[in-house]
């Protein structure tokens, strides 16, 4: 790596990257299948032969052993995994979501009001006025079960719901 600053130890983007690169990618599952150094990659020119080799290295997938022969690393990835950040603790709605979708509901009924409210407020504008396929269309983004989500919103007054049945709608006030 020229210029800037240098990472210690293994970084998942010079792996990444090292993979991602044809040539290099060749040279390690030959390295990683017990090929002799001369041996690696020999219809390569010496330059991008190299090349492969140096970001290897780098990246720290091979390591040069007493005999000065390359091995594949046997700690890259247990190292790489061990360098993971914990996941953040969630806070708000967000402890109930899942890549945007609703994971569980909450059992507190004040955290599960939030966080239909929080559904509702995205989902529906105040006084829009929806039939029941356009409701089930906005809410299948948070949820398989659409008929659960809108009967808890019903429940909450969040949503309201003509006798009829022929139309939903989310009050001014919630």
């Amino acid at each position: 790596m020229t210029g800037g600053t240098r990472l210690s130890g293994p970084h998942w983007r010079r792996v990444v990257a090292a993979l991602a690169n044809k040539d290099a990618r060749t040279v390690y599952a030959q390295i990683v299948l017990g090929a002799k150094l001369a041996d690696v990659v020999a219809d390569l020119n010496d330059q991008r032969r190299n090349r492969a080799i140096a970001a290897l290295l780098e990246s720290g997938l091979v390591e040069r052993n007493a005999a000065n022969e390359l091995e594949a690393s046997e700690s890259i990835f247990r190292d790489l995994l061990t360098q993971q950040p914990r996941r953040q603790a969630q806070t708000g709605v967000a402890r109930f979501m899942r890549l945007g979708r609703i994971d569980r509901y909450p059992a507190n009924m004040a955290e599960r009001r939030e966080l239909l409210a929080w559904i509702a407020s995205e989902a529906i504008e105040p006084g829009e006025h929806l039939t029941e396929k356009q409701v089930n269309e906005r809410l299948l983004s948070y949820t398989d079960d659409v008929v659960m989500l809108r009967r808890y919103m019903i429940d909450f007054g969040l949503l309201e719901r003509t006798p009829s049945g022929s139309s939903y709608s989310r009050p001014d006030k919630t």
